[in-house]
């Protein structure tokens, strides 16, 4: 016989990843300064001890977090056609997988992109995402240098401005109501940025 009135989940059924969903979506909206233990534990059902339980505190929380935005980018790199093949076909694979891996990650690349350096963990997000656009600029000056992309627009620049057009999408993209349009989006992304650094035939 089905139970009508099923008992609510146990407060300490609790994993790591569900209270990190939480955590995430709370430091985007209030903004990780902004939060404090109070705020987490509210927004989770739980009480602060359970959440002790999981982490030492806010901080580990946010280091989990943006890890995993980080751990998507850089897996990028190690794929076979970002590892391998010409200089501009990686390029293209690494900037098509980066737009995926935002739009697959949204809350946890959203919570990347906001920090802003005030704590160690912050610090050492913003290194790794400096070391992954350094990674980057480098294949985009590589393609150049094979005479695949234009020599007219200086690599750094260049990439600034494709994770520019890249990272906008945090701001507007909505998986609720953009979802089918994802695989267009991305599309759109290697049109406006890759099509147009190729070199004249």
């Amino acid at each position: 016989m089905v139970d009508r009135n099923p008992a609510p989940p146990r407060r300490d059924s609790y994993t790591v990843e569900t209270l990190l969903a939480v955590t995430v979506r709370v430091f985007n909206e209030r903004g990780y300064d902004g939060t404090s233990m109070e705020d987490l534990s509210r927004a989770a059902g739980i009480s602060k001890s359970s959440i002790y339980h999981h982490v030492r505190g806010k901080e580990e929380l946010l280091r989990l977090a943006v890890d995993r935005a980080l751990d998507g980018l850089f897996g990028i790199l190690d794929e076979p056609a970002g590892a391998t093949g010409s200089p501009a076909a990686r390029l293209e694979h690494v900037v098509r997988r980066t737009t995926e891996v935002l739009l697959a990650e949204l809350p946890y690349v959203t919570l990347l992109l906001r920090v802003r350096g005030n704590t160690a963990t912050e610090q050492w997000a913003l290194g790794r995402r400096r070391e992954f656009d350094h990674h980057v600029a480098e294949l985009l000056a590589a393609a150049v240098r094979s005479g695949e992309l234009r020599s007219d627009v200086e690599p750094r620049l260049a990439t600034r401005l494709i994770f520019g057009m890249i990272n906008s999408l945090v701001e507007w993209y909505r998986p609720d109501t953009d979802a089918k349009a994802a695989g267009q989006i991305t599309e759109a992304v290697i049109a406006l940025t890759l099509h147009g650094l190729q070199a004249p035939a």
